[in-house]
């Protein structure tokens, strides 16, 4: 079984580099599935799983979250026992033992078990400001002003959250087997052959 997990920049096209690497080699893909899988689970509705897990994680979280995933006695336990479910579901992806690439999530972190190809995918934040204006990724904002602000809030909070979830330094090279960075790519679907295939290569040098 081959994992590959994507963390990104918001606006650096790593959910498309994502979705075209998973196309291109046949693996199956998740990313919102994810979401709509928790939502399913404990029977809310998907938006608001969204807005729940795309919010700053409180730091009382940190400790108690990593040091025992299943435990429920901590604060915040409504974030709480949806972090939970996403280990779940997560674990089940990864027990299917399909080939798969999955973005975000912090799987990188938490399916280390299973030993991920782990891919960081950055770009300046001009490239970030019209990628989301090239796929329609404002969030609402209407100007490019609007766009930055949104682009550097939601790396504060992922980057917030990784800490917290992982302990680790979001960005970090050292967390990472790849860093792309599309800055100069326009057609960012065009690069999931070759990173693809860097990924397929490690797989085959775990084998050995």
């Amino acid at each position: 079984m081959k994992i590959i997990t994507i963390s990104r920049e918001f606006g650096s096209g790593g959910r498309k580099l994502g979705e075209a690497i998973a196309e291109h080699f046949g693996f199956d893909y998740y990313d919102r599935e994810i979401i709509t899988a928790i939502a399913k689970n404990q029977e809310l509705e998907e938006a608001f799983v969204a807005n729940i897990m795309d919010k700053s994680l409180k730091k009382t979280i940190t400790r108690k979250f990593r040091a025992n995933i299943d435990s429920e006695n901590v604060a915040e336990i409504s974030h709480q026992d949806l972090l939970i479910e996403e280990q779940r579901v997560l674990e089940e992806i990864a027990a299917k033992g399909r080939d798969c690439v999955i973005v975000g999530r912090h799987a990188e972190y938490r399916l280390r078990n299973f030993n991920p190809y782990r891919i960081f995918v950055c770009a300046d934040l001009d490239a970030r400001i019209n990628n989301c204006l090239y796929y329609q990724e404002t969030n609402g904002a209407e100007t490019i002003k609007q766009i930055a602000k949104n682009i550097q809030k939601i790396d504060k909070i992922r980057s917030h959250n990784s800490f917290v979830v992982t302990g680790n330094e979001w960005g970090d090279p050292s967390n990472y087997d790849l860093v792309v960075n599309t800055t100069n790519w326009k057609e960012i679907e065009e690069m999931a052959p070759v990173i693809g295939g860097v990924a397929m290569k490690w797989f085959e040098s775990q084998e050995i």
